[in-house]
């Protein structure tokens, strides 16, 4: 499918930035047995206080959910500038992502997330990396504290919205979590034409 013209039929401009769709679509297209046309996208470019996690239905052209999202809280403050696979980093995890099963544990309503790039994010599971809900993600915290408050690693989401987009998107949906990493594009196996326009101009 073609990014740019997905870009506009959705109307995704000034909301979502091109070049972070054009990469998820990119790793859409490189990723095998999706079981639904949903792609979701986390910009931890933008800061806590703004929302910047965008569940989108490819099939029907349509932005279904815009969510406040956590980032780990080594990873930073406002703004998530760091990141990890490592356990007991208490950092997120960039890069694609394949969601699965729904459970109930320690954070409620919890959905897996199985990290899909080598080195970047398949500790995924051994963190215990999922998508839950959380009283501290909710946006009345940013007027306190002025910032989301922070997991463990994990994207958690406002209770508020947290069942319907984990309801949504379980099951074999793909995730993207961008970031602003210098390193990542080099790493991973999803480049975009971004990407690869980027590496173009570095070798020439």
């Amino acid at each position: 499918m073609n990014s740019r013209t997905l870009y506009h039929e959705i109307g995704l401009e000034g909301i979502v930035d091109y070049v972070v769709f054009e990469r998820a679509v990119a790793g859409f297209n490189q990723t095998d047995s999706l079981a639904k046309d949903i792609l979701t996208l986390i910009d931890f470019s933008k800061p806590s206080t703004e929302k910047r996690l965008y569940v989108i239905n490819l099939t029907l052209k349509k932005l279904m959910y815009v969510s406040y999202v956590s980032h780990g809280r080594n990873s930073g403050g406002k703004y998530a500038t760091s990141f990890s696979n490592r356990e007991g980093s208490y950092k997120s995890s960039l890069g694609f992502y394949r969601t699965e099963n729904t459970y109930y544990g320690k954070n409620g309503y919890s959905l897996v997330l199985d990290g899909l790039e080598k080195g970047i994010n398949d500790k995924a599971k051994e963190r215990a990396i999922v998508m839950h809900g959380a009283a501290y993600a909710d946006p009345s915290t940013i007027r306190s504290c002025g910032r989301l408050g922070r997991s463990l690693g994990c994207p958690a989401l406002p209770l508020a919205v947290s069942k319907q987009i984990i309801d949504t998107i379980k099951g074999g949906t793909l995730l993207y979590i961008h970031g602003d990493d210098k390193t990542y594009a080099d790493r991973t196996v999803f480049a975009g034409e971004s990407d690869r326009k980027s590496d173009l101009v570095n070798r020439m």
